[in-house]
């Protein structure tokens, strides 16, 4: 699949999300970091399969809304319980006004 159109920087001038579908498998929110940075991760807890979009973020940390689980937006670590696995998170880039997605490189949790 390589770099993948997902969002334009404009997009964030009210949110600092954005849903995207890649396919029937990959659904990933675009998130923008207070310091003006992207990141990118798959929107589904890995505690139960409830959606991360209308969590809280602070700093880099993404709160599921159902049972308060926290990941790590740079790289999909799973902060604290009940979640005991990571959510992925992909490699993104910006060019010009345009901000890319690699599903294909998942980055490590551990990093």
């Amino acid at each position: 699949m390589s770099w993948t159109p997902v969002a334009t920087i404009d997009e964030f001038s009210a949110t600092d999300r954005k849903y995207c579908e890649l396919s029937d498998e990959i659904q990933l929110g675009v998130f923008k970091h207070e310091d003006g940075s992207f990141y990118a991760v798959e929107i589904w807890c890995s505690h139960q399969r409830v959606s991360l979009m209308n969590g809280d973020l602070e700093d880099h940390e993404l709160m599921c809304p159902l049972h308060g689980a926290c990941f790590d937006i740079r790289n999909g670590k799973h902060l604290s319980l009940p979640a005991v696995k990571p959510i992925a998170a992909y490699a993104i880039k910006v060019e010009g006004e345009q901000i890319f997605v690699d599903p294909e490189i998942i980055l490590d949790p551990n990093k």
